[in-house]
């Protein structure tokens, strides 16, 4: 009697645990986040490239060339991935994996750009084979982005135009450079997940032209990766860039 109690009692056990181990299986999902882009509202994908589609807030009609850009620190609640290099011109890019998440109410954030501490120069092989570096001369690291296209001047000509963001520097004295990091987090909020779920995160492009500074490219166009100034608005501009799009799950 005894060992029949004892082989029920070992039954229970192991009828537990593997309830168990089904149950967090069952609570684990795949998470996907994607990167679309948008003009206030209208798609923009590699086929709308290289044509005067597209108007700024400030007037002036501007086509795109190259658009490529930097997230790292993409933590969803406990996961996270290092960094990726978003190209919309090569339709690369544009989908994180997280694999085995619990289900749960978890918060997204990332940051555009790399931290001073993550902008190392030189470590990141994939990124120095694409040429996303910085120039020693301007402290090295790497691009946030790279931002390329043409715009019609005052005398609607077309005139090329190269908005970089990289780390803020002051090259007034070569000797002495000094440095402001202009890496910005963006918080998306907290979303629940319930099952497998594809996470839109929306680019809008145009708003790097206009909040809260109004870009005026006539001024503004070249030669701004060693403009101080220049990368400090880009800062302010980019941080209304991104917003939470569709949750599907």
């Amino acid at each position: 009697m005894k060992k029949y109690i004892n082989l029920v009692f070992l039954s229970i056990i192991l009828f537990t645990s593997c309830s168990e181990d089904n149950d967090q299986e069952i609570n684990k999902v795949d998470v996907t986040l994607k990167f679309t882009h948008h003009w206030a509202g209208t798609s923009v994908t590699s086929e709308d490239f290289n044509e005067f589609k597209f108007t700024t807030e400030n007037g002036e009609s501007v086509s795109i060339e190259r658009l490529r850009y930097l997230v790292s620190n993409i933590i969803l609640d406990a996961d996270s991935k290092d960094y990726q290099l978003i190209n919309i011109g090569e339709d690369s890019g544009f989908e994180i994996e997280f694999n085995e998440v619990t289900i749960g109410t978890k918060s997204l954030k990332f940051t555009f750009g790399f931290t001073d501490e993550d902008n190392i120069d030189g470590v990141y092989q994939d990124l120095n084979s694409v040429s996303f570096n910085v120039p020693g001369m301007m402290g090295g690291g790497y691009h946030f982005m790279q931002f390329d296209g043409k715009y019609k001047d005052l005398n609607n000509a077309d005139a090329s135009f190269n908005y970089h963001v990289i780390r803020a520097v002051d090259m007034s004295d070569s000797d002495n450079l000094v440095f402001e990091d202009t890496a910005f987090e963006i918080d998306l909020g907290n979303i629940e997940i319930t099952n497998n779920a594809t996470i839109e995160i929306k680019m809008d492009i145009s708003e790097w032209f206009k909040n809260p500074n109004t870009w005026n490219l006539n001024e503004l166009n070249t030669v701004l990766m060693p403009n101080f100034d220049a990368q400090k608005l880009m800062n302010a501009n980019g941080k209304t860039v991104f917003s939470l799009g569709d949750v599907s799950q």
